[in-house]
């Protein structure tokens, strides 16, 4: 039952998301799978010249890149193994004893003595009267066996064992009686056991022979047994060393890794204009990737598994923690664009025969845009991704991998906080200087002299980034109509037309955009919107009274106010027309949708109340609610809603004669309820624990703006001005 209701979930969940996905945003994975697979299989297609065995070169034939000469490196390994044979066959070390040859030789001294034995007569065994008698009583039982004569022992000796006896020697045995023999047949048994228990090689053969019969006239025997037993040794000894396979296998192997490879250089011609293609010139042509054979279908479906994992990947994270960009074609195709565009380029660097190259790829590039431009979080992510692609388009290169993540993650870092266009230079030596480590680092570990002295490529690595970055991201906003946080910034200096205009036409409104600037950037990061955006969305967001300012109350200072000689209706019409102004001098200064978004939207479709209610004073039934209106749209996002309650708040505030802490947390609580209770914030994201948030915020800023001052004296005289300051009293308070 739980398999089923797990597969259950799974089928539904894929279907809320087909359900939610376009076909544009298909499209957009499409695109990105087959340009991800078209930077791994760039090089993996079957291409180059056409040439066969036998044919006239047309041309020269030059390597375009360095490779590994196959043949001549094989060659030299079979070499080096021969000569490695050659070698271990003179080296005692790699011999054992051969146990099966000492008991070869065990067994041939046994026949061979048995043989010498049964040519002695039975009767030579007795020695007494009573041995005699025995002898007789068992001829009675048995047949008596007659002694082998001489000649049919020596016979059977050439026989056999191919060992020749002299005849005397062979008579003298015969007159031995049993116990002697097998006292002599003992002797030369122990010591040629013993010789053959010794290490003896091909080459030490002679000389252990030689000891044997040393050994053998040194014991004293008399003549024909002490050369019977030399005889029977040195035909009987033999070499009893094998070799150690396993120990030459494994010597050839280290020669064989002991051969340096032997390399075509870039650039070198492999077959000249006019030669004739040999095969061992094809061969060369396949190893620098001139010739290629064909396709590797299981490479190819490896990298496509691959692509769809990376993607997969991309797109769980996105589904779980950003569903915003997933709904956003502009952001996804902005995300796409930049992680195929940093693999194309890291593709690139793979051509260029300068193996270093590799070290100059982009990552941090990407992690520098993406931070700008969407968050941390993608960035880190596509970081990542991009550090398996350019580890698997560099031979699977471990140092590239690792050099990837650091600059990816430190590019995050360091503009995880931007206030101006020069921090990303900044960054980017921040970024250089971790590379420059990263790279020292592995050198060191991997005792890689080349990576420590190519160190420097990690800091221009960091430079270039960033000097990219700055060039690009003015086009990429613009393309994809993406506001960074930079570009914020930079509408949030007081010297942007629009502020100054606003600051000296209408000088009490930007001071209330400033005020509301402050409650919706604390409150923005109390519920962890994003605080910049709501903070220059306030500063914009009643530009549209750039065209009428002196008809709005707080640029009515020391003059009438016009509206009490006018009819509500048209009042209200002034007053809800600067939503309409604001939205076109957004788009005569082209200011981005995102801050836009901000004057359309900050009073969504609430009621003006003061002239709906004086309407209704006058008494005319024809007055509709829908007439005193703002047009709308309600906001749409948490930091939009956010400066709309701040906007409600500030002004309601200005308006209380003696603002005490609880007057103000009651009067903000209240106005938050009332926006909640008129649904204005139904379309938002805020949540009832987000409000409570946004007024303990409020509450806290308003209280800073109302401090206590300490009351002045009406006359007051410069000298006890100065008494205070020398005695280091504060005049401010």
């Amino acid at each position: 039952m739980g398999k089923r209701k797990n597969g259950k979930n799974l089928q539904r969940v894929w279907k809320q998301f087909v359900n939610k996905t376009s076909v544009r945003q298909w499209l957009l994975a499409c695109l990105f799978f087959i340009g991800m697979l078209a930077v791994f299989i760039f090089d993996a297609l079957p291409t180059g010249v056409s040439v066969e065995v036998g044919q006239v070169a047309k041309r020269d034939l030059t390597a375009p890149r360095t490779a590994v000469n196959r043949a001549a490196t094989a060659k030299l390994r079979e070499n080096a193994e021969k000569q490695v044979l050659l070698e271990v066959s003179e080296d005692p070390d790699y011999y054992d004893l051969n146990h099966a040859a000492v008991l070869r030789v065990e067994e041939n001294l046994t026949g061979i003595l048995n043989l010498l034995r049964s040519s002695i007569p039975q009767s030579t065994a007795a020695n007494s009267e009573q041995e005699q008698e025995a002898a007789v009583d068992e001829e009675t039982k048995e047949e008596e066996q007659e002694p082998l004569s001489t000649s049919e022992v020596d016979r059977r000796l050439i026989r056999d064992w191919k060992i020749e006896i002299p005849n005397s020697i062979l008579e003298e045995i015969a007159k031995l009686n049993l116990a002697d023999f097998d006292l002599f047949a003992q002797f030369v048994s122990d010591l040629v056991l013993d010789q053959m228990d010794e290490r003896i090689s091909e080459d030490g053969l002679r000389d252990a022979r030689d000891q044997f019969e040393q050994i053998v006239r040194s014991r004293g025997l008399s003549g024909p047994l002490e050369e019977a037993a030399i005889v029977i040794g040195r035909h009987l000894i033999q070499p009893n060393l094998v070799l150690n396979t396993q120990k030459v296998n494994q010597a050839r192997q280290d020669a064989a890794n002991s051969v340096e490879p032997v390399t075509i250089m870039e650039g070198e011609i492999i077959v000249r204009k006019g030669d004739v293609v040999h095969s061992e010139h094809i061969q060369l042509l396949q190893d620098v990737g001139l010739i290629k054979t064909g396709v590797d279908y299981g490479v190819l479906v490896g990298l496509v598994l691959l692509v769809v994992l990376l993607a997969a990947a991309i797109g769980v994270f996105l589904y779980q923690n950003r569903k915003d960009i997933l709904r956003n074609e502009g952001i996804l195709a902005l995300l796409g664009s930049i992680l195929l565009a940093v693999a194309f380029i890291g593709k690139l660097f793979t051509f260029i025969g300068w193996p270093e190259a590799a070290y100059l790829h982009p990552t941090a590039l990407a992690g520098l845009l993406l931070t700008l431009l969407i968050d941390s979080k993608v960035a880190g992510t596509a970081s990542i991704v991009l550090a398996v692609v350019l580890g698997v388009i560099n031979n699977f290169s471990f140092n590239i991998s690792v050099l990837a993540i650091a600059s990816g993650l430190t590019a995050i870092f360091s503009v995880s906080r931007v206030s101006q266009r020069g921090d990303l230079m900044r960054a980017g030596f921040v970024v250089g200087g971790v590379n420059f480590l990263t790279m020292m680092t592995l050198g060191l570990l991997q005792r890689d002299t080349s990576l420590i002295i190519h160190s420097y490529l990690g800091v221009l690595n960091g430079v270039f980034a960033s000097i990219i970055a700055i060039g690009l991201l003015p086009y990429l906003e613009s393309v994809f109509g993406i506001t960074s946080s930079i570009r914020l910034l930079e509408l949030s200096n007081p010297n942007h037309p629009l502020l100054r205009r606003l600051m000296l036409e209408a000088p009490g409104t930007y001071h209330h955009s400033i005020l509301v600037g402050n409650l919706a950037e604390a409150a923005a990061e109390a519920v962890g919107a994003d605080g910049l955006l709501a903070r220059v969305g306030s500063h914009y967001h009643d530009i549209g009274k750039l065209k009428r300012p002196y008809f709005f109350v707080e640029n009515q200072v020391g003059m009438d106010n016009p509206h009490d000689k006018m009819a509500a209706s048209l009042s209200t019409l002034i007053i809800t027309s600067h939503v309409k102004d604001g939205i076109e001098l957004a788009k005569e200064f082209k200011l981005p949708d995102v801050v836009t978004q901000f004057i359309a939207q900050h009073h969504g479709t609430d009621l003006v109340r003061y002239f709906y209610h004086r309407a209704k004073e006058v008494g005319d039934e024809t007055v509709e609610e829908k007439d005193f209106r703002y047009p709308g749209p309600k906001p749409q996002t948490k930091e939009v809603a956010i400066v709309s309650l701040a906007d409600a708040t500030e002004a309601a505030v200005r308006s209380l004669s003696k603002p005490t802490p609880g007057k103000i947390e009651g009067l903000v609580r209240k106005i938050i309820k009332d926006r909640l209770n008129s649904g204005e914030l139904d379309e938002s994201d805020l949540t009832f624990q987000d409000l409570d948030k946004i007024a303990n915020a409020f509450v806290k800023v308003i209280m800073g703006m109302f401090h206590s001052r300490v009351e002045y004296p009406e006359k007051i005289t410069k000298e006890e001005i100065e008494g205070k300051r020398s005695r280091g009293g504060n005049t401010d308070k």
